[in-house]
């Protein structure tokens, strides 16, 4: 192991802090003012949008208010999440000369794929599942994404220490029948964390130690603990200005009702299917769907990736997406159809 790259922990923070921090170690990697960096970080109560979202459109403010819960705006895309002590979270500051390639899809699987034997050194059996989640026993315990920034790469991800399902459920704008027991058992069937699984939460120091052995086996390095550096604390001060104003949450600021919540719900030989959707009228656009009713898929996160295939897509083209969707998946519907998702969807946009 010739090279070396810094590992840093930044600690509990708040979400304009852990957002402005991204930026300037992006900027600092990209300006070659900083080596290769592993960096740990946590969050205080956070709703975290895309930098492309609108906080009336995909959260509920008025939780967020009364639970004490920060809303912010991340540097990259995606939809909102939400953040807080219960996680830990990871970042890599690379370059794609480090990485040898610049294609996503292939850094995700290589990164993901060492995070997993480092949770797995924890004591559970996690697996890479594309296109960037991990998974113990089929239930994702970590979420992650990356972005460019020229020549640099930043891909973060999270560990699920303990987590409160119900909570995370509504922060997020989403229909009130998602918050029944049924609704929340379920969504408690597709997340688990490590309290969970080994009926204790590990030192954090352990977990970070699992973390940046993985890392360091797969790319060939060795780990030096280090600090901000000054370049980053001055790029560090610039964004927090920027992003710790009000005007960078309200960035974009769209009324909900752009974006109703329709529903319909349809009975079909395979059984009675529901659908609740977030709709973009002006650009016909499904911005997230929400499926429930009595029927039987198997596996039962099958509905959950059909929904994630139906996040943000044209409405023009649900049909062909649903279709292609079950032609790739090995899914027992018994009697539903793929049409029959795509109907109840027409139902409800009307």
């Amino acid at each position: 192991m010739g090279k070396t790259w810094r590992v840093i922990d930044t600690g509990l923070r708040s979400a304009a802090e852990n957002i402005a921090l991204n930026r300037a170690l992006l900027e600092a990697r990209q300006a070659g003012e900083i080596p290769d960096t592993l960096r740990f970080l946590r969050f205080r109560p956070s709703a975290l949008l895309g930098y492309h979202q609108s906080a009336e459109q995909e959260l509920d403010l008025d939780y967020c208010r009364a639970n004490n819960i920060t809303v912010q705006r991340r540097i990259t895309g995606g939809g909102a999440i939400y953040f807080d002590e219960s996680q830990i979270g990871w970042e890599l500051y690379l370059t794609k000369d480090t990485l040898g390639c610049a294609d996503m899809e292939q850094i995700a699987r290589r990164v993901c794929e060492a995070a997993a034997q480092g949770i797995s050194a924890l004591g559970v059996e996690a697996r890479y599942r594309p296109r960037n989640d991990i998974e113990v026993q089929g239930k994702k315990i970590s979420g992650t994404g990356g972005a460019f920034e020229g020549n640099a790469l930043m891909y973060q991800g999270t560990l699920l220490l303990r987590f409160d399902v119900e909570k995370m459920l509504r922060v997020l704008r989403i229909p009130a029948e998602k918050f029944s027991d049924k609704s929340i058992s379920s969504a408690r069937e597709r997340v688990t964390n490590l309290a969970d699984l080994l009926d204790q939460v590990p030192d954090l120091e352990v977990v970070k130690a699992a973390l940046t052995g993985a890392f360091a086996r797969e790319f060939g390095v060795s780990f030096v603990p280090g600090n901000l550096a000054a370049a980053e604390l001055a790029r560090y001060q610039d964004a927090l200005a920027e992003i710790g104003h009000p005007d960078w949450v309200n960035l974009i600021d769209r009324p909900a009702a752009d974006m109703p919540i329709l529903q319909a719900s349809r009975k079909f030989p395979g059984g009675l299917l529901r659908v609740s959707l977030a709709f973009d009228a002006r650009a016909g656009r499904i911005k997230q769907v929400w499926f429930s009713g009595d029927f039987f898929v198997s596996p039962k996160r099958a509905v959950v990736d059909l929904e994630a295939a139906l996040r943000n897509v044209q409405m023009d083209g649900v049909e062909e997406i649903i279709r292609s969707f079950f032609a790739r998946q090995q899914a027992d519907l018994l009697m539903l159809t793929p049409d029959d998702f795509a109907a109840v969807i027409r139902q409800a946009v009307g």
